[in-house]
């Protein structure tokens, strides 16, 4: 398929906006993992995850925007 690309994930994969799904797509690891991992993030830096998360969510495209034929 070529090189790798972040998105973020659509349809029954997705919590919120899947940004979390999506970086667990890109980096090939459970996205609860992830998901849990951002949670903490969010409360030890004093809503700085949930900021970056915003900020992904707006920035990243949809996987279909990247591969329309998926």
């Amino acid at each position: 398929m070529g090189k790798k690309r972040l998105y973020r994930t659509e349809g029954p994969y997705k919590m919120l906006c899947g940004v979390c799904g999506g970086l667990a797509e890109y980096f090939d690891v459970d996205p609860t993992l992830v998901r849990v991992g951002w949670v903490i993030a969010s409360f030890v830096t004093f809503s700085v995850g949930f900021w970056a998360y915003v900020a992904c969510a707006i920035i990243m495209p949809t996987k279909s925007t990247i591969y329309p034929d998926y």
